[in-house]
């Protein structure tokens, strides 16, 4: 069984753990129309508008 022969040194343990941080999202955006958190390239799920245009009927849920 393979056995490491030293000790891993802290600094590189971390050097190898660098790329395992957590991103925020650059996908996100506001919506020009409502204001609302969106996906980029997506409909607009709240008032259903896609680069200006309405595409999409969408339904008050008061």
């Amino acid at each position: 069984m393979a056995v490491p022969k030293k000790r891993t040194s802290s600094s590189r343990r971390n050097m190898r753990r660098s790329h395992d941080h957590l991103a925020a999202p650059t996908n996100v955006e506001l919506c020009p129309e409502c204001g609302e958190m969106k996906l980029r390239h997506h409909v607009c799920v709240s008032c259903g508008t896609y680069r200006g245009r309405k595409v999409l009927e969408v339904e008050d849920t008061d």
